[in-house]
């Protein structure tokens, strides 16, 4: 039986306007165990730093555009570099948001 990974996260809202939004989110992938056919150490497997811009133009309807901080730790790290893989990038993103 392989140990199913966990992510954990939060998120906050910045009010900087009334329709423009800055929202910061942490997201952590955690493994009790290792799971070799995932390339997954045990302990905390990566780290998601997420910083988002959004405006609402409706409540329930928002363009966003974000950049990601990405970071494999532990094993998995130590994985992903013995494979010749970067253990840590930058995205930029963009989305939309909907919310009914």
């Amino acid at each position: 039986d392989a140990a199913v990974p966990v992510e954990v996260g939060g998120e906050y809202n910045l009010l900087i306007t009334q329709r423009l939004v800055l929202q910061p989110r942490i997201e952590l992938g955690l493994s009790a165990q290792d799971v070799p056919e995932r390339n997954l150490g045990a302990g905390l497997t990566d780290a998601n730093l997420d910083l988002r811009l959004r405006y609402e133009l409706e409540r329930e309807f928002a363009p966003y555009i974000g950049l990601r901080y990405r970071l494999l730790a532990g094993e998995t790290g130590n994985r992903a570099e013995a494979a010749g893989l970067d253990d840590d990038a930058f995205f930029v993103f963009g989305g939309l948001r909907l919310a009914f």
